[in-house]
C-alpha cells in the first residue's frame, strides 16, 4: 500500500485523496529477471519474502514538496515498512537470530533477540531519525490489537531498523508519525511486495543509483525439505564503482550520473573519489518456514553478508549493515508453562538454506534498484535510477 498523507509534489495539492487512490494501485514495474538478469537458485511463485507462508508486508510512503529544504516542511521523501512474521491475525512469536556486519546503524530490540532467541511482534524499517517514533507506535499498535496486555505487567521490545535518507529527505523534519506506522501495519498483507521508492526505502540510494525496498525468495528442493527462504532489503549502501550484477562490473560500465556529494559521515565520497569505505546502510530481513533454532537463524543472518558482497559492497566504516532472520516453523514454541516440543533441521542439512539466503539477498538488492525510479529531493538533489537499457547492454557485453 502506497499512502500519501500530503500530496505528490505540486500536482496533487488539490486532489490528494485522488492521488492517494491512484498511488495505491501502481503500474506493474519490471523486475531484474524481466530484464534478463540471471541469478542462481529457484525462486518461489512471487519471488518475494511473502512466499514464506504467513508473512505479511505493509508500507507507508511519504512524498511531498519540492525545492529548497525547509526543516519541518520538506521536501519529504521517506516512509516506513512493516513485516509481520505470522500476519496481522497471529501474534505467536517466532524464533530469531540477528547479525551486525558493520554497526554504523540501529536495530532496536536485538539485545533481547540475542538473549531469548525470540522475536515477538512486528518488525519495522524507516529512516535514521524516525526509529524512536516508529518503535513507540509499534508498541501502541500491539497493545491496541491485544498482542500484549495493557496492564502493569505488559512489555514489548520491538525490532525497528533504519537507513539514512538525508540526501533526499527532510530528515530532521520528523515527518514519520504514529499514524503512518499504524497504516503500514494495518495494510500488511501477503502477495506481491512493492519495490523501489516505497515505504522505508523511499529516499534511499544504493551504489550511487536510486535504491530502496527489494525482495526475493528461494525454494529448497523436496529432497532437502522443500523449505522456502524469503528476503526483504532496505538498501542504501555501496559506491558506484563497486556495483556488480551477475558478476558484471555494472558500476564501472555505467559511470555517468555520478554519486551524490559528501554531506556527512554516512554519505558518499565526492564523485570520483577513491576514499575508503561504503556509503549508507542496508537492513536485511530473512524469513523461512524451515524449523530452525535461534543459533541456526543467527547463522542464516550471517549468510546475508555474502549476498551483499555479491553485489560489490565491502561494508565500509560508514555503513550500517544489520540483518535479522526468523523462522515460522515452530508454532507455539514459547507457550507457557512448557515444556514445549520443537523441531529443527539438522546442521548437516542446513547448507541449502545458507545458499538460498545468499542468492535471495543478492537478487533482492538488484530488484530494489531495478524497481526504483529517479528521484529529486531537497535542494534539487537528484539521484538517477539504474538505467535498464544500459544494464542490459553491460550484461550483454559480458555474455550474461
Amino acid at each position: 500500500m502506497r499512502i500519501q498523507p500530503g500530496c505528490f509534489l505540486s500536482i496533487c495539492v488539490l486532489v490528494s485523496s485522488l492521488c492517494a487512490s491512484a498511488q495505491s494501485t501502481p503500474a506493474v514495474k519490471p523486475r531484474a529477471r524481466d530484464l534478463g538478469v540471471t541469478f542462481d537458485g529457484t525462486p518461489g511463485p512471487l519471488d518475494a519474502i511473502t512466499d514464506v507462508a504467513g508473512v505479511e508486508v505493509g508500507s507507508t510512503t511519504l512524498i511531498s514538496g519540492n525545492g529548497p529544504l525547509k526543516v519541518g516542511v520538506g521536501p519529504v521523501r521517506t516512509g516506513v515498512t512493516a513485516i509481520l512474521p505470522r500476519g496481522r491475525s497471529n501474534p505467536d512469536p517466532v524464533y530469531a537470530g540477528w547479525f551486525s556486519l558493520n554497526g554504523n546503524g540501529e536495530m532496536t530490540g536485538t539485545t533481547w533477540v540475542e538473549e531469548s532467541g525470540i522475536l515477538a511482534g512486528p518488525l519495522a524499517i524507516t529512516n535514521t531519525h524516525s526509529v524512536g517514533v516508529v518503535r513507540d507506535a509499534v508498541i501502541d499498535w500491539t497493545v491496541k490489537h491485544h498482542w500484549i496486555g495493557s496492564g502493569s505487567d505488559s512489555w514489548s521490545l520491538p525490532v525497528v531498523a533504519e537507513t539514512w535518507d538525508g540526501y533526499l529527505n527532510d530528515l530532521n523534519g520528523f515527518h514519520v508519525k504514529p499514524e503512518h506506522v499504524f497504516s503500514a501495519l494495518d495494510s500488511a498483507k501477503g502477495g506481491a511486495v512493492p519495490e523501489g521508492n516505497v515505504g522505508g526505502g523511499t529516499g534511499m540510494v544504493c551504489y550511487g543509483f536510486k535504491g530502496g525496498t527489494g525482495t526475493a525468495s528461494r525454494k529448497i528442493t523436496a529432497e532437502m525439505g522443500g523449505y522456502t527462504v524469503g528476503v526483504l532489503v532496505q538498501c542504501n549502501c555501496g559506491r558506484r564503482p563497486q556495483l556488480t550484477i551477475s558478476g558484471v562490473p555494472v558500476g564501472k560500465e555505467i559511470p555517468d550520473g555520478a554519486p551524490y556529494a559528501k554531506l556527512g559521515p554516512r554519505t558518499s565520497p565526492l564523485p570520483g573519489s577513491e576514499a575508503e569505505g561504503d556509503v549508507g546502510s542496508i537492513i536485511i530481513v530473512v524469513a523461512t518456514d524451515a524449523p530452525l533454532l535461534p543459533t541456526q537463524l543467527k547463522r542464516l543472518a550471517r549468510r546475508a553478508s555474502l549476498g551483499v558482497a555479491r553485489t560489490g559492497s565491502i561494508s565500509g566504516n560508514g555503513s550500517g549493515d544489520i540483518f535479522i532472520a526468523f523462522s515460522t516453523g515452530n508454532a507455539h514454541m514459547d507457550d507457557p508453562p512448557g515444556p514445549n516440543t520443537v523441531k529443527t533441521v539438522s546442521n548437516e542439512r542446513i547448507s541449502p538454506l545458507f545458499a538460498a539466503t545468499v542468492e535471495a539477498t543478492e537478487e533482492a538488492i538488484v530488484n530494489a534498484m531495478v524497481g526504483a525510479e529517479t528521484m529529486v529531493g531537497i535542494d534539487g538533489h537528484t539521484v538517477n535510477a539504474l538505467p535498464h537499457d544500459k544494464l542490459q547492454q553491460a550484461l550483454k557485453k559480458y555474455n550474461r
